[in-house]
């Protein structure tokens, strides 16, 4: 146990504190205070990356890392592979069911809310499947396995998206409205997509695109993996580093053939991103279980131990704010997020600045409800 920061048992304190600081990102560039924002803070328009293109990516290599851990807790308290299997599955589930909660909140307290136009891809839809997907692999394979199922799911996804044709446009459009995973998620899911998506019917969390996700995840998987195995601290470190520059060499070459592209989830954009993923995680690892240098990190910390429950605190507290209105003298609708942000931010600073401001004020908030639940030590499982 770290020095400092208390633990409900014995964790990688750099896992947590990396999941901690992407849950915080992640609040972070959702909510803006107003359309202003820092190019870095908003997702790539179409082909590139920003940071915000990190977030999600990050996300799902961590809950690879994570499987890999807990999953060889439970066995060493007694499961076996068919328990394990029902846990994925109800666990899946159930975050499947919170981000469908999460898309329609408020639900009928929102007049724009129906049914027919109810959003069933999501971030946490995406998280739930591909907990499960990659639950069935780990179960089934071994590491070499594993390492066969990401490079399949790669190379599949990439054939698909430039070999099979689509009615109207034929193969290989990488565009938003006439690429193949537009093509099934509006012929699936008509309109329950996301209504901000870059073309009707696309959605960027949709179905096909949730196959090289998965993939996402089997790189946490593996990396878990190195991290469970009995190489020294400091080897697990430099093979981190050399395996994430390897990685990011080859989505830069990939990006030649096919773009880096969070929208489309593309091959490249899984193996440039797992590159970051494993630099940015082995950082965290060299400097808080190499080093033994946590304390700053204990923020992060505070964040990753409650990460889903606070990004849906997040995101249910985020519509509030917009639901939340009223008849101003002049006869014009306000919103509670109007109101705090012309208020109390718009006031102090430019209005891209503002926006920031707001959206850190945000972030602070969240943190304070994160605080409260790890101070009495609660930590809610899904």
């Amino acid at each position: 146990m770290t020095e400092g920061i208390r633990m409900p048992h014995a964790r990688l304190l750099s896992l947590d504190a990396f999941r901690g600081a992407t849950i915080a990102a992640m609040v972070l560039v959702n909510n803006p205070g107003s359309a202003e924002a820092y190019p870095q803070l908003q997702h790539s328009r179409w082909n590139g990356w920003t940071f915000t293109d990190w977030i999600f990516p990050f996300f799902l290599f961590i809950v690879g890392v994570a499987m890999t851990f807990s999953f060889a807790r439970r066995l060493e308290e007694g499961a076996d592979e068919r328990s394990l299997l029902i846990h994925a599955l109800r666990r899946g589930a159930l975050i499947f069911a919170l981000g469908l909660f999460v898309n329609g909140f408020p639900f009928w307290f929102d007049p724009n809310f129906s049914l027919s136009t109810w959003r069933i891809p999501g971030v946490l839809q995406r998280i739930g499947i591909c907990y499960i997907a990659a639950t069935l692999i780990l179960l089934r394979t071994s590491v070499r396995g594993q390492a066969a199922w990401a490079v399949s799911l790669l190379g599949a996804y990439w054939l698909l998206v430039k070999t099979v044709p689509v009615p109207g446009y034929g193969a290989g459009v990488l565009e938003a409205k006439g690429s193949l995973p537009w093509y099934i998620d509006s012929t699936l899911f008509g309109g329950h997509t996301w209504i901000y998506a870059p073309a009707p019917g696309f959605d960027p969390e949709g179905l096909l695109s949730t196959i090289p996700a998965v993939a996402t995840t089997l790189l946490g998987v593996l990396t878990g993996s190195w991290l469970r195995s009995a190489r020294s601290k400091e080897e697990k470190t430099a093979w981190m580093f050399t395996a994430g520059m390897v990685l990011l060499l080859l989505g830069t070459v990939a990006d030649m053939w096919i773009p880096i592209n969070k929208n489309m989830w593309t091959s490249s954009y899984v193996l440039f991103m797992g590159g970051w993923s494993l630099a940015c995680l082995a950082t965290m690892y060299w400097l808080i279980d190499v080093r033994g240098f946590s304390g700053w990190a204990t923020p992060f910390v505070v964040f990753g131990m409650n990460a889903i429950a606070i990004y849906v605190l997040s995101e249910t507290a985020a519509t509030a704010l917009w639901e939340i209105h009223w008849r101003q003298p002049g006869g014009q609708s306000a919103t509670l997020h109007e109101f705090l942000y012309t208020t109390l931010f718009a006031p102090l600073a430019r209005p891209i600045d503002a926006s920031l401001l707001f959206a850190i004020a945000f972030v602070a908030a969240m943190y304070l409800s994160a605080w409260a639940l790890w101070r009495k030590k609660w930590f809610l499982k899904v």
